[in-house]
């Protein structure tokens, strides 16, 4: 008897995920409620276990693939047994058929990254698997080929580099941007708390300016009630957007504890989903690799998104005299179907009056 695994709804109206890693492999035997596999969603990696004890008989996506929800991704069986293909599954979206060539994930990756194509090879393993050995044969074969130049490392679009790379696209297509950019004396501001300081004056400032904190559906503009800011952390494995919940509503020192918290489990790998959706604006700041100022993205469907440069001791005229100030310089990039550039100006300085005066 064999139990076919699909990929399961993941909620939050997520139709697709990507098979980011296996963590079992064909022919191990597994326990019910045991690790299977992680899936990357638009959201976040989701570790997702086995639905029952028995063999892993048959591995049907590779590590890399995006799927539909619904695609069988795992025979299970209980003996090892895999019951016979039918036309039904064939139909499924996405999953590979197991009338295709037979390798590992990881075989299909190093395929991938060397650019040879498996359906053009004859595996050399048991019952025709194709073998590491056959892939890098294929790859040193046409390398060889006069005339055939082959250059650098190749590594597939995946993962969180994948998610960010359609992320920003979308938001380059869909969203006529516009970034304006001032400065600010950060003299009295505790950078330690920078990042929360920042928070609190962003909150403060969208309640006076609500097309801020707002989003396009349709021909439609959707102006929210709550003030859940993105907060953009840095991670080994690409940017990712943890939310800072109420930070209208929170004190200094709880915004603090929570972006510590929050960016913590960011660098960990530990944010749950409902950590990483329902931002209404986005904040980022790069600390000493921010450069002079940035024109951030973005972070689509919002409508607005605010930077902060590098902060370094610069000239600053105070009452008419020269001095040494913690300047940095502010970016404001707002959708301009949605923004306009007067209010985006006027957020912007509200922003700073507030900082200035911390």
């Amino acid at each position: 008897m064999a139990y076919e695994f699909k990929l399961p709804d993941l909620g939050e109206g997520l139709t697709e995920g990507e098979v980011a890693r296996w963590l079992v492999s064909e022919g191990d035997q597994v326990a019910e409620d045991q690790p299977l596999v992680e899936i990357q969603t638009d959201k976040t990696t989701v570790e997702i276990p086995s639905p029952a004890a028995g063999k892993v008989a048959q591995i049907l996506v590779e590590e890399g693939k995006v799927v539909p929800v619904g695609t069988i991704l795992v025979v299970i069986g209980e003996d090892g047994a895999v019951s016979q293909p039918d036309k039904s599954r064939d139909q499924v979206p996405g999953p590979v058929s197991r009338g295709r060539v037979r390798a590992t994930p990881l075989v299909r990756r190093l395929a991938r990254e060397l650019g040879v194509d498996l359906e053009s090879l004859t595996g050399t393993g048991p019952l025709g698997r194709v073998t590491e050995a056959d892939v890098r044969q294929a790859a040193t074969s046409r390398d060889q080929v006069p005339g055939h130049v082959s250059e650098g490392r190749r590594e597939p679009l995946r993962g969180v580099r994948r998610l960010i790379a359609e992320h920003m696209a979308r938001a380059h297509k869909e969203v006529p941007a516009v970034t304006w950019v001032e400065e600010c004396d950060f003299s009295g501001v505790d950078l330690t708390l920078l990042v929360p300081t920042i928070l609190k004056s962003v909150a403060e400032a969208l309640m006076e300016f609500p097309e801020l904190n707002a989003r396009l559906e349709g021909d439609e503009i959707v102006y929210l009630d709550r003030y859940d800011l993105g907060v953009a952390v840095q991670t080994d494995d690409g940017l990712v957007v943890p939310v800072v919940r109420g930070s209208d509503t929170a004190s200094l020192e709880q915004l603090a504890d929570e972006v510590k918290r929050l960016a913590e489990a960011a660098r960990a790998g530990a944010l749950k989903p409902d950590e990483l959706r329902g931002s209404t604006f986005t904040v980022t700041s790069a600390g000493k690799l921010a450069g002079l100022l940035q024109t951030p993205i973005v972070n689509h469907p919002e409508v607005a998104i605010l930077s902060v440069g590098r902060i370094a001791e610069r000239p600053v005229v105070r009452d008419g005299q020269l001095a040494v100030g913690q300047t940095g310089y502010v970016s404001l990039t707002f959708d301009h179907r949605v923004v306009d550039g007067a209010r985006a100006a006027e957020f912007g300085l509200a922003v700073i009056r507030r900082l200035e005066a911390s």
